[in-house]
């Protein structure tokens, strides 16, 4: 079967439960070629492979839209031959995309994402990432990595800032940046896998085969601060290969995929406001683009929602089998839910985005999360009420106007909040290049006014938002940021 057709066969149990232990051999590669041996023991907090990570990350800095990748070096203080050699080659090799993409299906999928604007990054934040948070040992790496129940807004906003790029107007053509950002969150999948396993997974796979316990001990770390303690609480967490397989394995980066693509489809078809079957595979298709690129095997992406409720299922099934103790997602979940509802001005509202969560992933997923403590009575009783309302006045007024949906309205509302406060932020803009966040302001102010809706509809909207642009100006607040710190005293 050629790699540009549709599957006809679900992948096999055997080869599912085998994709826990294999991962992403160009950038594991990558980084053990850059990282090299870790130091037997404890790391000391001068060790060389702190500085080298340090190092890439700045390079990253120059990753700024997928042109800049075209001819792109590794140079510069702190790399050897050996960093420039591994990058250079892991940049040539993972920045073309696969044979079987198709342009027309992409730039379809960027116009529907864009088309629903608001409504698209309400439903990855009340749909998508409460999904990924299911499968618990994804959960754990999660967890691990900077305490997300603390700092659940960082997961969002790197979510974020990897979304943006790649669904925006020819995000993973050269006039766009979503190949680099995308390279970038690739290697840093690397990087935790190396940290987490003291080394590349490919001599801890190999290990256990020859009868090695793969079990990596807990050890006593200095922590520095900032990102710094962050890899170094990954080193030093302890991890058991044999019984949970390789962190952010293939399984797991795959189950993600499906959160970003399939889970957002199957919302807006739980909202009333589904797609057709042409439009939710090119969907798809954009996405399994992206997941090439983020190295995952193409036998476990789907072309078609059926195939993606399927597989998901059984993903699902199999992360709930062995439950990860203590079990991280309960505290995940709640600091999702929390972050969304300090971002709504209106009290009775803030439970909204618990129960548009459990509409919208379901009973299951609820209670993985932990999301089935009750309500206040009037938000339960407001939410149902107008959600049902809406839903049977689309359906009749869509007789008439086939674009209508008051849904869609509501849900724009919500996400107006949730932008401004959490993603756009003029004290937080996002972590990306100064010509992206341009781009950024230019997309959220054509979200500013709902293109299908009646002008009554979005009087009302504004009254219940901001009236005018809802563009924040990221970029020049970030290049106002950037010159008072770069003005600092050293």
């Amino acid at each position: 079967m050629s790699q540009n057709t549709l599957h006809t066969h679900p992948i096999s149990d055997a080869t599912l439960a085998g994709m826990e232990h294999h991962a992403d051999p160009l950038a594991d590669q990558t980084i053990a070629d850059i990282l090299g041996d870790w130091p037997a023991g404890d790391v000391a907090v001068d060790a060389p492979q702190w500085a080298r990570i340090d190092t890439v990350n700045r390079l990253f800095g120059e990753w700024t839209d997928n042109k800049s990748l075209v001819g792109w070096t590794a140079q510069g203080d702190g790399v050897d031959a050996a960093m420039s050699k591994a990058l250079n080659h892991y940049v040539q090799t993972a920045q073309v995309l696969p044979s079987w993409a198709d342009a027309k299906k992409i730039e379809r999928a960027e116009k529907l994402f864009m088309e629903h604007g608001a409504l698209s990054c309400i439903l990855l934040f009340c749909a998508s990432l409460p999904e990924c948070y299911v499968i618990p040992d994804l959960s754990s790496v999660l967890h691990t990595s900077g305490q997300l129940e603390q700092n659940a807004e960082y997961r969002i906003r790197s979510t974020a800032a990897m979304i943006f790029p790649v669904m925006m107007h020819g995000g993973l053509s050269q006039r766009g940046a979503g190949v680099a950002q995308v390279l970038k969150v690739r290697l840093i999948h690397a990087t935790i896998r190396n940290l987490i396993l003291h080394g590349s997974p490919q001599s801890a796979v190999k290990q256990l085969v020859a009868g090695g316990s793969g079990h990596v001990p807990p050890q006593a770390l200095p922590t520095g601060g900032g990102r710094q303690a962050m890899f170094k609480t990954l080193y030093a967490r302890g991890w058991n290969l044999k019984g949970d397989g390789l962190p952010c394995n293939q399984e797991e980066l795959a189950y993600t995929l499906l959160t970003f693509g399939y889970v957002f489809l199957r919302s807006l078809r739980r909202l009333g406001i589904g797609l057709r079957p042409a439009e939710e595979e090119a969907y798809l298709h954009a996405w399994n683009v992206v997941g090439h690129i983020l190295g995952i095997d193409r036998a476990l992406m789907v072309d078609t929602m059926d195939q993606g409720q399927a597989l998901m299922a059984r993903m699902q099934a199999r992360g709930r089998a062995e439950p990860v103790q203590p079990d991280p997602r309960p505290a995940l979940g709640r600091a999702l839910m929390q972050t969304m509802e300090k971002s709504l001005p209106w009290s009775i509202v803030k439970p909204f985005p618990e129960l548009m969560t459990r509409y919208l992933c379901g009973r299951d997923t609820a209670n993985d999360l932990g999301l089935t403590q009750p309500v206040p009575w009037p938000s339960a009783l407001l939410f149902w009420g107008v959600l049902l309302l809406a839903r049977a006045l689309d359906t009749l007024l869509r007789m008439v106007l086939p674009r209508f949906s008051l849904v869609r309205t509501l849900t724009r509302i919500l996400g107006y909040h949730f932008m401004s406060r959490v993603l756009m932020s003029q004290t937080r803009p996002l972590q990306l290049p100064t010509e992206l966040l341009n781009q950024v302001d230019e997309v959220v102010h054509s979200w500013s006014d709902d293109p299908h809706a009646p002008d009554w509809i979005n009087r009302i909207e504004d009254r219940l938002t901001t009236h005018g642009s809802w563009s924040p100006g990221l970029a020049r607040t970030a290049q106002t940021a950037r010159s008072a710190e770069a003005q600092q005293p050293a």
